[in-house]
């Protein structure tokens, strides 16, 4: 049987790897996304999509309410990285 501290290690140590790979995932999706920013600053697109924005949160608020996340918590989660992305687009047309 283990001893509570030793559960507690394993624990933080699985959440140490969940860190890990979310990070990671959060550097390949900038990477994607910097890829677009630099096409639409080639083609005169603007930074920001609305459409694509809104269609994106209620994808991500459903796909959080059948993982057992809370929706709001991924909408804001999914806002902060996509004004963050904005910004890297808005970056990318003014160096152009």
């Amino acid at each position: 049987m283990t001893s509570p501290t030793e559960q507690l290690e394993a624990f933080r140590a699985s959440i140490d790897n969940l860190d890990a790979i979310l990070l990671h995932t959060l550097a390949e999706r900038f990477k994607v996304t910097q890829a677009v920013g630099k096409l639409k600053a080639d083609h005169g697109m603007p930074p920001a999509d609305k459409e694509r924005e809104a269609i994106q949160i209620a994808r991500l608020r459903s796909l959080a309410a059948t993982s057992g996340l809370d929706p709001a918590f991924a909408q804001k989660f999914l806002t902060f990285i996509v004004a963050e992305v904005i910004r890297h687009h808005e970056q990318i047309r003014d160096d152009t």
